[in-house]
C-alpha cells in the first residue's frame, strides 16, 4: 500500500510511461523520490513523536529546559547533557543540532540555556559539595560538571555548600535526610527517574533514611 502522499508522483510516472517515457529511467526516478520522501517522512515522525510524548518539559528555568523522554526530541537548540535511566551512573554531553534521546530509552535531557551561572562565593566555612569521597565525575566542561553519587546506610556526607545550581536525576528509590548546619532536619521521599533543580546557596548533610539512593547531578557552572 502506498503512503497518500506518494500516489500523486506515482499516477505522474506511470502517464509518462504510457506516453511513451523511458520505463526504466521512470523506475529510477521513482525508487529516488521513494527514498527522498522516506527521509523527509522519518524525520516528520521524529519531531511528532517529541511533539506527543514529552512535548512539556519537566523543568523549564532561565538556566536549563529538562526533557523526560523515551522517543529522538529534535535537533537541540543548545547544548546539552543526556543522562540514560537504561544506564545507571552515566552521562553524555551533546552540542547544538545533535538529536538527543532514544527510541525505547528514557532518558533525561538538559538542555543548557546560554546564561552563565557563576559559583557563588564559599563563606560557610564548610567544603564544598564535590568533589567529595564516593563521587564519581562523569565528565566537566566550561558549562557543566557531571558527578554520580550513592548514598550509602549509616554513612552521611560531610556538611558541605552547594557553590552552584544543579539538576539532580535519582537513579533510585528510597528517602534521605537533610540536616542543616542549625539543626534542623528534614525527611525527602526519593523515586527512580525523579528530577530536581536544586538551587545554589544551600548548606547541609544527608544520609540515607530509606530504601537506595542514587543520582547523577549535573552543577551547572
Amino acid at each position: 500500500m502506498l503512503f497518500p502522499a506518494l500516489k500523486p508522483i506515482c499516477r505522474s510516472y506511470e502517464r509518462a510511461g504510457r506516453i511513451g517515457g523511458d520505463r526504466k529511467d521512470t523506475a529510477m526516478l521513482m525508487r529516488y523520490d521513494w527514498v527522498m520522501n522516506k527521509s523527509i517522512l522519518c524525520a516528520l515522525g521524529m519531531g511528532f513523536a517529541a511533539m506527543t510524548h514529552g512535548a512539556e518539559p519537566i523543568i523549564d528555568n532561565e538556566h536549563a529546559t529538562v526533557w523526560d523522554t523515551t522517543v529522538p526530541l529534535p535537533p537541540s537548540s543548545h547544548d546539552f547533557v543526556a543522562i540514560s535511566l537504561s544506564a545507571t551512573g552515566t552521562a553524555t554531553f551533546g552540542h547544538q543540532g545533535d538529536v538527543p534521546g532514544k527510541i525505547g530509552s528514557r532518558t533525561i535531557v538538559i538542555e543548557l540555556k546560554d546564561l552563565p551561572v557563576p559559583p557563588l562565593a564559599n563563606e560557610s566555612g564548610y567544603p564544598l559539595a564535590f568533589p567529595r569521597k564516593h563521587a564519581k565525575k562523569l565528565l566537566e566542561n566550561k558549562q557543566v560538571v557531571v558527578w554520580d553519587y550513592v548514598w550509602r546506610q549509616g554513612e552521611p556526607t560531610p556538611m558541605h555548600f552547594h557553590d552552584k545550581d544543579a539538576v539532580v536525576v535519582f537513579e533510585a528509590t528510597g528517602a534521605l535526610k537533610a540536616t542543616t548546619p542549625d539543626g534542623n532536619s528534614a525527611v525527602t521521599e526519593i523515586k527512580f527517574g525523579g528530577v530536581r533543580f536544586n538551587p545554589r546557596g544551600r548548606t547541609h548533610t544527608e544520609v540515607l533514611a530509606s530504601g537506595e539512593a542514587r543520582a547523577v547531578i549535573t552543577e551547572l557552572k
